[in-house]
């Protein structure tokens, strides 16, 4: 979560807090996550590992994928990408990844709470529907938006979580 938090993470040269952080990719990756929790079943011998698993490696595949996007995207006509080059995309992607820990540990210790396989999916959803909307709001906050443009944005990111809800409750039934 150093990436997207910016009093965790500090500069390379001297103590001040880094600048820019990329809540774009938390608020993506919260989303990517809620929508794999909403899309998976619970059929299969281990559902809750299988699930974590999806999360986890669905993260990681739109982390490279992002990572390779923005490369290409961004490239000079002739210039070739270096090595320096990706390390630095890759990190500000990485809290794409990152969205996906905190639904994924949810499910791996909700039979801890004592909790069945769909109280289990609609916690990790829950879960991931509540770290978009509060990186949204963050994320908003920290560009200077005012309170109400942040609260604006999160509003927006809660119906977009809540359209991926309304879709798990339709294929549900």
């Amino acid at each position: 979560m150093t990436h997207i938090i910016p009093w965790l993470r500090r500069a390379r040269r001297g103590d001040r807090a880094v600048s820019r952080t990329d809540y774009a990719g938390a608020v993506y990756g919260s989303l990517l996550a809620a929508s794999v929790i909403a899309a998976s079943s619970t059929a299969g011998k281990f559902p809750r590992f299988e699930t974590v698993v999806l999360l986890l490696v669905t993260g990681l595949v739109f982390w490279v994928a992002h990572v390779y996007a923005r490369l290409a995207g961004e490239r000079s006509v002739g210039r070739r990408i270096d090595w320096p080059q990706v390390r630095d995309v890759g990190r500000v992607e990485w809290s794409i990844t990152e969205a996906a820990v905190l639904p994924a540990a949810v499910v791996a210790v909700s039979p801890l709470l004592g909790l069945g396989l769909t109280a289990t999916g609609w916690l990790a959803l829950a879960v991931a529907v509540a770290q978009q909307v509060t990186w949204a709001y963050l994320g908003a906050l920290h560009a200077s938006a005012s309170r109400r443009s942040a609260a604006l944005e999160a509003a927006v990111n809660l119906v977009l979580g809540l359209v991926i809800v309304a879709a798990k409750v339709g294929l549900s039934h």
